[in-house]
């Protein structure tokens, strides 16, 4: 397997980058987002989608043929597991949800870091596309250093905690943290629709903790116009779009365009759900 190192290149050389998620289990999508040309990165947010073992392996070869590195975002029960299928399949990048302390930190390191004196982690040689061809363990060690471990502050523990966590993620060669906002107002028992200011107050305290710390922060935004104030607060690396949003927006916006044209006029859709 030809491994895409493009993503993890430029996180290395300090340059911004630009991701955009995928939830649809369509082996075509990764390829399609690859032949856009835009984008450094796509994420897969397994946590709220549905797959299994093959579905990776099909998408990380789509992926391969649109030359696009990808990402998996995994739900905390059984992320270990999964995050190894994942890198097994192909997968470049690894996000781990639900970080509470530098304890959280250490598991996450370890699942996905090599099974060695230097690195401390527990990512055994498995014969997955990473090593078809067998134990090349050079070449498969230089895979596995490779792969971009990113994490989720989205709790409250996690801000209660914050500075200790940065500090282990730092010290763990952690690429990016990503702030969590629904999460964290659940876990507060906030509701996310009246605390928006203390959010986002809360938002720019990681941004800034993170730069601090000397760990890249990482944005998600659902339009263009969102990026501006992140930029002005020092954030180079954002995520933007999720495709079943999109393709919902669009429908939306295909079919109110018709009903505004004859013979459409004055008729609704199927708007009766039973």
């Amino acid at each position: 397997m030809l491994l895409n190192t493009a993503f993890h290149d430029k996180l290395q050389r300090g340059e911004p980058t630009l991701g955009t998620h995928f939830l649809f289990s369509d082996p075509d999508i990764p390829e399609l987002i690859g032949d856009t040309g835009q984008f450094d990165y796509a994420e897969f947010s397994a946590e709220y989608s549905t797959f299994d073992m093959n579905l990776l392996y099909h998408l990380a070869r789509s992926a391969q043929c649109g030359n696009l590195p990808l990402m998996i975002k995994l739900d905390q029960e059984s992320q270990g597991f999964w995050a190894q299928a994942a890198i097994g399949a192909g997968f470049q990048s690894v996000l781990f949800t639900d970080i509470r302390s530098p304890a959280d930190v250490d598991l996450c390191h370890r699942c996905i870091r090599p099974d060695n004196p230097s690195s401390q982690g527990h990512m055994g040689v498995k014969l997955r596309r990473m090593a078809l061809s067998g134990y090349e363990s050079q070449d498969y060690l230089a895979r596995l250093e490779s792969i971009v471990l990113g994490i989720m502050l989205e709790k409250q523990l996690a801000i209660d905690n914050l500075d200790s966590i940065l500090r282990r993620a730092q010290e763990r060669g952690i690429a990016f943290i990503q702030w969590g906002p629904a999460d964290f107002a659940f876990s507060a028992g906030w509701q996310r629709s009246s605390a928006g200011e203390e959010l986002r107050d809360i938002e720019k305290r990681v941004i800034q903790s993170a730069l601090s710390h000397g760990v890249a922060p990482r944005v998600e935004i659902a339009a263009v116009s969102q990026a501006a104030d992140y930029i002005a607060l020092g954030v180079r690396h954002f995520c933007i779009g999720w495709d079943r949003l999109l393709y919902r927006q669009a429908l939306q916006e295909l079919g109110q365009g018709m009903r505004k044209t004859q013979p459409f006029l004055g008729t609704t859709g199927n708007s009766h759900r039973p």
